[in-house]
């Protein structure tokens, strides 16, 4: 853990406050454990979410020290947590967000820059992507007055069909924005040659997949920029929160730009004056030697996140391998207990080169199976067993697209039947062995029972 000194000025003795703050996180940890003692999991009565959180008093330390510092923006705790997320993913920039949404708006918009000049994505350009996903990835394209170009995808990956991206290629097609679906990478190979091809950006969506690798490389780290979520669903936690990376470090300046009301001042916050001539610069338009702190490039947001959420991450970066390692052992054991129902179900399967980081089960159901989706869903909820269908199927077909400009490539055939007939459930880290052995118990119940009756 970081050291208790704290970014504002104090008059505090450095002994004192180091024991106060002790003294603190003491009774902090006498209250956790009386509020948040582990429950013995009941079969059938405790509920099995399909995703949580997983956490200790630990969290609740740092949460604390970053609060007592009341330092109410990103300071110490975001500092170590970019520098140490920089060295997980092998990666050269972390720029922190408010959220995985605001990182995928931020990813969008940086490669709208007038700084890349010819290359930069304007109104009207074209971007691949499929309409199976969640709104999110699609959503910064629509904002930024561009037309997203729906491919549709592989029924067992969940991911784009590659072999039909260049048919949907057209000379205003500038980029590729996808997600790696439920923390199962897409063909970053074949997308890769594509791109360089046809001279296209990448971006990454690696909300759902933090830890997956392809060719033993992260996955975000392969494209140009790559995105993560820290929502409390995702892989890790900092309750709301999100990260951008990149390997380019015009793109990255360009990326804090954006996030930070699109300044051209790239000082960190609480900072002035780290290029030593804060009042020498001549900008078209100002007057010499206006205040570079206050000079904007681009047409900005301010998304950055509080210290406190970043020193839940710093807690949890920690225990990221063990959370990876478990959600991979959790996918193989529902795996290797369903694929006795390969005549009903679709089970998922890594993507050739890929080792996933499975952020859910996804499971289809094959329509000539005689079975529905809904039947499993409902048999499966009644025995507290939570499904999700977020971020599969054809966003074509929600309500907000009615007035969305957009252009499907070939069909989206594939995208309807995942819409009609597939839903996920949980492998979370806090999901046990005995709740897998609910969960296929649960299973084995319902195809006793449905073929029983059609005997």
């Amino acid at each position: 853990m970081t050291s208790g000194k704290s970014l504002n000025n104090t008059n505090i003795n450095p002994q004192t406050e180091k024991k106060l703050r002790n003294k603190v996180i003491e009774s902090a940890e006498t209250y956790y454990k009386k509020k948040f003692q582990k429950q013995t999991f009941i079969p059938g009565k405790t509920l099995i979410p399909a995703s949580s959180k997983v956490m200790d008093f630990e969290e609740m330390k740092y949460l604390i020290d970053a609060s007592l510092d009341f330092w109410l923006t990103e300071g110490r705790f975001a500092k170590e947590f970019e520098q140490n997320f920089s060295k997980f993913l092998n990666v050269k920039f972390v720029s922190l967000t408010n959220s995985g949404s605001s990182a995928n708006l931020l990813a969008f918009a940086a490669l709208t820059s007038p700084i890349l000049g010819d290359k930069a994505i304007k109104p009207g350009d074209e971007v691949i992507t499929t309409a199976s996903g969640f709104p999110t990835t699609i959503n910064p394209i629509i904002q930024n007055g561009c037309i997203p170009v729906f491919v549709d995808i592989n029924l067992e990956t969940l991911n784009i069909d590659t072999a039909k991206i260049e048919q949907a290629i057209s000379p205003k097609t500038k980029a590729i924005f996808l997600a790696h679906t439920l923390g199962n990478p897409f063909d970053l190979g074949t997308i890769m040659k594509i791109a360089k091809k046809y001279k296209l950006f990448v971006i990454e969506d690696s909300c759902d997949a933090l830890g997956a690798t392809y060719k033993n490389q992260k996955v975000g780290t392969i494209g140009d920029i790559g995105t993560y979520s820290f929502y409390p669903a995702h892989h890790m936690t900092m309750g709301e929160g999100g990260a951008v990376v990149t390997n380019n470090p015009i793109l990255n300046k360009i990326i804090r730009s954006f996030r930070d009301w699109g300044r051209d001042c790239w000082c960190g916050t609480g900072h002035d004056d780290t290029c030593h001539k804060r009042f020498c610069w001549k900008f078209e338009g100002l007057p010499s030697g206006y205040d570079h702190k206050f000079v904007y490039s681009h047409l900005g947001y301010n998304l950055k996140l509080t210290d406190m959420q970043a020193a839940i991450g710093v807690a949890q970066l920690k225990k990221l391998p063990s959370f990876i390692k478990k959600r991979n052992f959790n996918y193989q054991k529902l795996y290797n207990g369903l694929t006795k129902y390969n005549e009903f179900l679709i089970l998922p399967k890594p993507t050739p080169n890929s080792k996933p980081c499975w952020f859910g089960f996804p499971i289809t159901v094959n329509e000539k199976s005689g079975i529905t989706k809904n039947q499993i869903i409902d048999f499966l909820e009644d025995n507290k067993i939570l499904t999700r269908l977020a971020a599969i199927g054809n966003i074509t077909r929600q309500p907000y697209f009615k007035h969305i400009k957009y252009r499907i490539s070939d069909d989206l055939k594939l995208s309807d039947y995942a819409l009609e007939n597939t839903f996920w459930i949980g492998i979370y880290p806090g999901i046990t062995k005995e709740m897998i052995k609910h969960i296929l118990n649960t299973f084995e119940k319902f195809f006793t029972k449905k073929t029983s009756i059609n005997d």
